[in-house]
């Protein structure tokens, strides 16, 4: 097991099983993300991108809320103000970039949820792929509340969740939505009893973990390929892929185990 935390405590994680949680920890904030915040949870996903130790990822929030999105408070005071458009968006846009990296990250990431997931909070767990979650959990997209359109991919993942028409309904209207709710609509994929979340979540992404990494990296690429694209560059990355994955020692290893009856051990390679 491995413990880390960025300068300021606002960002912890720990690593067991091949499985890398990654807290937001500002909770009597509802871990409201700060720039700099957003920036150690860039470096430290980019990091594990290439970390061999490291085959899932687990986003969470400390406390009893995932994250109530940006820091409301410092916006009030004018604290992230820049005095032009272009001081304004190039920062922006650059933190948002967070977003894509935990979307394209060749290896699986879990949001796990407990309390509120609002405004960019909410994007963060949409930007993962799948979203576990306990019973309190409550998605809002928040930004029509504080006279906001929305940022950090938000309007991308939940439209390819539930479609243009409730996602519009969703973000212009700004309602809480339950646990329940969340799971009918496609936005959660799991959930547990409150007690329960934290080991299920992270057995699920041990599990990921070590499983054939190669053929989960490429298997993530196809489906968000899929998101965008047509039926033909598909089937041509697939084959790719496909043809790739066949020549791994995983995949020999995998044949090999099911001719023997017995559990596959994968190796990454």
């Amino acid at each position: 097991m491995q413990d880390w935390s960025d300068a300021d405590g606002n960002l912890k994680g720990v690593v067991e099983e091949g499985v890398l949680t990654i807290t937001l920890n500002r909770p009597d904030a509802l871990n409201a993300v700060t720039g700099d915040m957003l920036q150690a949870l860039f470096n430290r996903v980019s990091e594990a991108a290439a970390d061999n130790d490291i085959g899932s990822i687990i986003l969470t929030g400390a406390g009893r809320g995932f994250c109530a999105g940006g820091d409301v408070k410092n916006m009030s005071k004018g604290s992230e103000r820049a005095d032009t458009m272009e001081g304004r968006l190039e920062p922006l846009r650059r933190k948002m970039e967070v977003s894509r990296l935990l979307h394209d990250i060749p290896k699986p990431t879990i949001a796990m949820l407990r309390g509120p997931a609002a405004g960019a909070g909410l994007s963060l767990a949409l930007a993962c792929d799948m979203r576990f979650a306990d019973p309190s959990a409550r998605i809002i997209t928040a930004f029509a509340r504080v006279g906001l359109s929305g940022d950090f991919g938000g309007s991308w993942f939940l439209t390819r969740l539930v479609g243009p028409a409730k996602a519009k309904e969703l973000y212009l209207s700004s309602p809480s939505v339950d646990s329940e709710e969340a799971m009918r609509l496609g936005i959660l994929n799991r959930i547990f009893e409150a007690d329960a979340l934290a080991e299920e979540t992270q057995q699920f992404a041990a599990q990921l973990a070590a499983g054939p990494r190669i053929a989960l990296a490429h298997m993530k690429r196809n489906l968000n390929a899929a998101e965008t694209g047509d039926l033909g560059t598909l089937l041509d990355l697939e084959a790719i892929h496909h043809a790739r994955c066949r020549m791994t020692e995983d995949h020999l290893e995998a044949a090999k185990a099911f001719v023997e009856k017995r559990k596959p051990i994968f190796k990454g390679r």
